[in-house]
């Protein structure tokens, strides 16, 4: 969870098929309580610093104890750090859905929901249900029928098996995530079109 989540193209949601779905949330609870630690940059070891102002800390924390009310089962995290500063530990919580803040809302800090699905069909829908519309990624072993989904994600770029590269192409977001494109040599057409960038990495 790149800075934090302090990331415009940061990851918001993860939707995992229902055959993976309990798999997959040990998995990266797993993941996170073994490889990242939060604390003071200046600190040994530490991987993720501090949210970046009061008013968001305040935000991630309101976020996360409204999923909790709406039956949202946190695997870890899901408390700040009691110490001064605006440390919030990465955290993943399930059983979310649309209708939470956690779902529908930029949270815009260490926070993400998992997310079950029974179709692709259903999971593109309900990803392209929001108001924002900067990036998405899908993750697969068969890069070409990822790279089929990736065309039907309603964002400015759509990754296969990776995330957050974007080099120089153009970049900018569809809906509420802004209008035209920076970077790459349509961008100044772009102000008026929109284009989608599929970037794969395979695996």
């Amino acid at each position: 969870m790149a800075n934090s989540g302090q990331v415009c193209a940061a990851i918001k949601r993860i939707y995992v098929h229902e055959s993976k779905y309990n798999e997959f949330c040990e998995e990266i609870a797993n993941v996170v309580q073994k490889n990242y630690r939060l604390g003071n940059g200046f600190e040994k070891g530490v991987t993720h610093g501090p949210i970046n102002n009061k008013m968001q800390f305040d935000k991630v924390c309101q976020i996360v104890e409204d999923a909790k009310k709406d039956g949202g089962i946190v695997l870890c995290g899901g408390n700040p750090l009691q110490r001064k500063g605006y440390f919030y530990p990465i955290t993943v919580i399930k059983n979310v859905k649309e209708g939470t803040r956690l779902v529908d809302d930029e949270q815009f800090g260490p926070v993400v929901p998992v997310i079950s699905y029974k179709t692709d069909e259903e999971a593109i829908l309900r990803a392209n249900d929001t108001k924002f519309g900067l990036c998405g990624s899908i993750w697969t072993k068969d890069v070409e029928k990822g790279a089929e989904l990736a065309t039907k994600l309603d964002c400015g770029t759509a990754w296969v098996n990776t995330h957050l590269e974007i080099g120089g192409t153009p970049f900018g977001g569809t809906k509420w995530s802004g209008i035209g494109r920076e970077h790459g040599p349509d961008s100044i057409i772009s102000t008026y079109t929109e284009i989608q960038v599929i970037m794969e990495s395979k695996l």
